[in-house]
């Protein structure tokens, strides 16, 4: 039975070519992922051990809950623990060859435009420490010297070649006070992951960034290397003898070895990311490998008969199959192996393409990887293909030789759509369960999801019809070429519907992340439209606090018509955390749009409180009734509510005036300022207001749609990688239309003949072929597009109980181009087949069987 299957392979090679393809692809995709993530993995691994090459033992202040606060809310000062004096005890130690102290704070650096130069998280300033031979161990300077002077600063060289600036150049920064003027003396390389990530680092003088970041004079962090014959641990017990209370030491290899596991962690977690969507392209691939092997032993049923008659057993029969299908799926095993290397380096190559920033490295191919990439082929061919192998077996030998193909029966199809309608319905029923548990259903909607998709590809040769049917007066436009198509679409209703389903998976993940991508974003829209009065929010770009001069600068400007501060803290309520607000009660009525559902802001000048209507409903308050809080200073207070309102993502908690809040903080700041211009948002008000704070890089001025761009700008980059990640599903299914419609046509070539004898030329031959394709290829779409709204809106309407904005807005635009792509793809799938049945020989293909 071996040299059976192996000449049945190589046989039919040209037929089992879009097989191996799209085992090849889902193989490709598998062992790219794994060889890609331990590649990424080894080299941020060495990475990190290079960081770690000068540092023997590192010492940090344990800090904790410390001292208890005064009645006044401040805690007591306490004495600095890692200073400048324990840094010079510990360099004095016999095994020590240096000590590095380091220190660091947000730095906001301007641009050549005024404008931030990287992401306000990343913006970070440190300090340069020169060891003996004057060098810092964590930078390498590429160009100039390292700053020395308080008006002196170096830059990395990914901020450098981002924003232009050179050596010598003059770049404006902050930190947390009015705008400075500094000269860069210089340009060094990093490992910081911050600036790999877009962020920007500055260093200073190690004097300067003690005075900006080290209110106390004490460093972060003391980094110690041991000279050459000493060992980290001796190093360690040295170091901890004289060691203040409340600070901790660890070894470098410890370190190290605490970041090789997050890294692995962060690794594994990309990885398995990534194998969900290998996962999804390999299930494509089943339809086309079934597809595929059921076609074979239909063109094969007078072979596979005689191999009966002539004594071979239906269990030899079956394994003649599998077999093939084993042959099929090592050589799509090793291939899509080889391909998922060059997917690997493709990979690290794009992602540092866009800024990604991977370190460099070897690629690492791991025994296991190779094992799994053979695995993997060779059992999702076998297993699509056990099915066909069965069927091949119960064909009757007599049964058999009396027909060219076997047409499934009435009773097998009954079966099949009694068993899609039970999973489908469970799929609803479990769907409509989690909707109505709310968030605690998600498991619930998931596992309803997949019985949903699993039970209408059960259902897929039933629904062929209808829609199909429902396109007649469209192809009727195309005459006798358009009435062939529908008729040959519905002609094997299984055929097609295999062919349909491997392009309805990828469209109903995208149909459903777009419609509730774009549902989210529009309720973000009208929770910042319906929030917010305000023309304008300041904050500071690390969402810091705010200095109250900010506010106060504001009100001078003649164009404003109101500002109000936003000043959180927190106090405790009956047992629990209530976020307290204080805001300006003279002008926050001109700033927010509260959605009252009880008493109005009015009261908040009389010393009244606004509460968001979660926290009335769980405590049973109501307009009038006291509100009970115990500050952080353990003063307490009864607050009266003037008014309840619908919270929202923006806008919650208890809304106080500021005076309820300011003699219960440590230090008077603001989270935000709102403000509102006489003349509306506009360029000429931004820039009044830029102006206003100094041109500050630290201060971020956004208005509406601002905020609202920002929000959409992360939902649509998630979105776009989605698209990526699902676009090789997408391609195997696309080689499923390919491959079934070519093996249509050789199944086909009698009846091609007798058409091109009684008449048919070879263009109407092509555009029947390309319309039977386009037909299964919109089939597949329309059931993926239904299929995903409906899972949107189950999605949805869980979502929308904790988001009061959300409602389902389907991109009509959006749906409309999935639908021409589907249809672009038929016309594409159908050009090599087409090609191939117009070229046919009248002659040749009357006489063949």
């Amino acid at each position: 039975m071996f040299r059976t299957a192996l000449r049945n392979v190589l046989a039919h090679k040209a037929r089992l070519l879009m097989t191996v393809l799209a085992v090849m692809l889902g193989v490709a995709f598998v062992s790219g992922t794994l060889v890609f993530t331990d590649t990424v993995g080894e080299a941020y691994k060495n990475k990190s051990a290079k960081s770690f090459d000068h540092v023997s033992v590192a010492i940090h202040s344990e800090g904790g809950s410390g001292p208890a606060r005064d009645k006044h809310g401040k805690e007591p000062e306490e004495e600095p623990r890692l200073t400048d004096a324990l840094l010079k005890k510990i360099e004095a130690l016999p095994g020590a060859e240096s000590a590095t102290g380091s220190i660091s704070g947000f730095t906001a650096l301007a641009d050549k435009k005024g404008k931030l130069a990287g992401e306000g998280w990343g913006s970070v300033g440190s300090n340069f420490q020169p060891g003996k031979d004057g060098k810092d161990p964590r930078y390498t300077f590429t160009e100039g010297r390292p700053p020395r002077a308080a008006d002196e600063i170096a830059i990395d060289s990914r901020t450098a070649g981002r924003t232009g600036y050179t050596v010598g150049e003059t770049a404006r920064l902050s930190t947390d006070g009015p705008v400075k003027q500094q000269k860069i003396t210089g340009i060094f390389g990093t490992d910081d992951g911050m600036v790999s990530a877009g962020g920007t680092l500055v260093i200073f003088d190690n004097a300067t960034a003690m005075k900006l970041f080290a209110k106390t004079g004490e460093y972060n962090e003391i980094t110690v290397k041991a000279k050459p014959g000493t060992s980290e641990a001796d190093l360690k017990s040295a170091v901890e003898k004289i060691l203040p209370k409340d600070t901790s030491a660890v070894t470098g290899r410890t370190l190290a070895d605490d970041q090789n596991r997050m890294i692995a962690r962060e690794t594994s977690a990309m990885g398995q990311a990534l194998l969900y969507f290998a996962g999804i392209a390999l299930f494509v691939g089943i339809f086309i490998i079934a597809n595929t092997f059921t076609m074979l032993v239909a063109q094969r049923t007078k072979e596979l008969a005689l191999m009966r008659a002539v004594g071979a057993s239906r269990r030899q029969i079956t394994r003649s199959v599998l077999l093939e299908a084993l042959i099929v799926g090592l050589v799509a095993a090793v291939t899509g192996f080889v391909l998922g290397l060059g997917i690997a380096v493709g990979m690290r190559s794009a992602l540092n393409g866009i800024g990604a920033s991977l370190p460099d490295g070897p690629l690492i191919v791991a025994p296991s990887t190779v094992l799994t990439a053979l695995l993997v082929g060779v059992l999702v061919t076998m297993l699509a293909a056990w099915l066909p192998g069965r069927r091949a077996a119960k064909i009757p030998p007599v049964a058999a030789m009396n027909s060219v193909h076997a047409v499934p029966t009435t009773r097998s199809l009954v079966v099949r759509n009694t068993i899609g309608s039970i999973i489908t319905a469970l799929g609803m029923g479990l769907t409509f369960w989690g909707v109505s548990v709310g968030k605690d259903g998600k498991m619930l909607m998931a596992g309803g999801a997949l019985f949903m998709v699993i039970g209408v590809i059960v259902l897929t040769p039933l629904l062929a019809r209808p829609v199909i049917s429902a396109a007649t007066p469209l192809l009727n436009r195309f005459g006798i070429a358009g009435k062939l198509a529908r008729e040959n679409s519905l002609r094997n209703p299984r055929r097609t519907a295999a062919t349909a389903s491997a392009l309805m998976i990828g469209l109903t993940l995208i149909t459903a992340m777009t419609v509730m991508a774009t549902s989210l974003h529009s309720a973000i829209d009208k929770m910042a439209a319906g929030s917010l009065k305000a023309d304008y929010t300041i904050s500071m770009a690390d969402f810091t606090p705010l200095s109250p001069e900010v506010r106060s600068g504001l009100d001078k400007l003649p164009e404003v018509e109101a500002t109000s501060p936003m000043r959180s803290t927190y106090a405790e309520s009956d047992g629990s955390s209530v976020t307290l607000v204080g805001v300006d009660p003279k002008s926050i009525d001109k700033l927010l749009s509260f959605d009252f559902t009880g008493g109005s802001a009015a009261g908040m000048a009389r010393g009244g409180v606004l509460i968001d209507s979660k926290l009335a409903a769980g405590r049973g308050l109501k307009t009038g009734d006291k509100l009970p809080v115990t500050f952080r200073d353990d003063s307490t207070a009864r607050l009266e509510v003037s008014g309840v309102y619908k919270s929202n993502e923006m806008l919650n908690g208890v809304i106080v005036p500021t005076d309820v809040v300011d003699k219960h903080l440590e230090k008077v700041a603001d989270d935000q300022v709102l403000v509102k211009m006489k003349g509306g948002a506009s360029d000429k008000a931004e820039d009044r207001i830029v102006k206003a704070l100094g041109e500050n890089p630290a201060i971020k001025i956004q208005d509406r749609q601002d905020i609202s761009d920002q929000i959409a700008q992360a939902i649509n980059l998630m979105l776009n990688v989605m698209y990526g990640l699902l676009a090789m599903a997408v391609l195997i299914a696309v080689l499923g239309v390919v491959n079934t419609l070519a093996m249509s046509v050789f199944e086909r070539k009698h009846e091609i003949g007798m058409l091109r004898a009684i008449g048919l030329d070879r263009s109407r031959v092509k555009r029947m072929v390309r319309l039977e394709s386009v037909v299964i290829s919109l089939f597949g779409a329309v059931l993926g597009i239904g299929l995903g709204i409906f899972l949107a809106w189950a999605g949805g309407t869980s979502a929308a109980k904790s988001i009061a904005t959300y409602s389902m807005e389907i991109p009509y635009g959006r749906i409309a181009i999935f639908l021409l792509l589907a249809a672009l793809v038929g016309v594409l799938a159908a050009l090599w087949p087409a090609r191939r049945a117009a070229r046919l020989n009248a002659l040749e293909a009357i006489k063949a069987e």
